[in-house]
């Protein structure tokens, strides 16, 4: 059991689906985990606001408020890990997802056994304390990244990352102009791989740090793409 007391949390699961929330919980409770059950949108945030799960197993078509938005107001608050659950395979739709701050997905109809994989791959990456950055503040003008507060500032004005852009700016940031691939990016950020993360997640939180701290995002200054390789910071 000692790998379950590493990884075990309470998990809520959200989905309007009977048989679905029941399988997946009475599942991932044989793994080792607490579970809270929201059949709908409403539920599921107060829920969350109560009992600030360790974890979230998201459904996207939900009544009332659907999973994507419930993901949006989610990341407006809290950095707690969400893994979408969907029936859509359109890859609008995934990355639309990841934008949004998901943390996984998995596609219906799925396996009760790799679900519950993901989820202890995903609170295994949220318990790390991300990548080893410098504690003293970087400057690059007039850009301040503050590894001991996890602050970030453009020209003085303090840009509102989550825990997970900030680590991936941190990373890139501390080794200037060497490029990472994005599966570098993924074990190293992420301590993941493509063998569950989808790669796909390093281009959209790129997107997004660009959109928050570039003059310009169409015309980055800070981090560059090279491509067919990767990313690079340019101090």
């Amino acid at each position: 059991m000692s790998v379950m007391e590493e990884t075990a949390g309470t998990v809520l699961v959200v989905d309007d689906e009977d048989i679905v929330r029941e399988v997946v919980c009475t599942y991932l409770e044989r793994e080792g985990y607490e579970t809270r059950q929201a059949s709908a949108g409403r539920a599921a945030l107060e829920l969350i606001d109560s009992e600030r799960p360790d974890l979230i197993v998201l459904d996207v078509m939900l009544p009332e408020i659907d999973g994507f938005s419930i993901l949006s107001e989610l990341r407006k608050q809290a950095d707690i890990p969400v893994i979408l659950l969907t029936a859509r395979t359109e890859e609008a739709d995934r990355v639309l997802g990841l934008e949004l701050g998901a943390d996984d997905y998995v596609v219906k109809p799925f396996s009760p056994r790799e679900l519950a994989a993901r989820v202890r791959t995903v609170l295994r990456r949220a318990a790390r304390t991300g990548p080893t950055v410098p504690d003293a503040a970087i400057s690059f003008d007039g850009l301040e990244i503050d590894g001991r507060s996890r602050e970030v500032r453009v020209d003085g004005d303090l840009v509102d990352l989550t825990a997970k852009e900030f680590d991936l700016l941190a990373f890139l940031a501390s080794s200037p102009r060497q490029v990472f691939s994005r599966g570098q990016l993924l074990e190293q950020v992420w301590d993941s791989s493509t063998d569950w993360q989808d790669a796909s997640t390093v281009t959209v939180h790129i997107r997004r740090v660009r959109r928050k701290i570039e003059r310009d995002p169409n015309e980055p200054r800070w981090i560059s793409t090279v491509w067919g390789v990767g990313y690079r910071f340019e101090s």
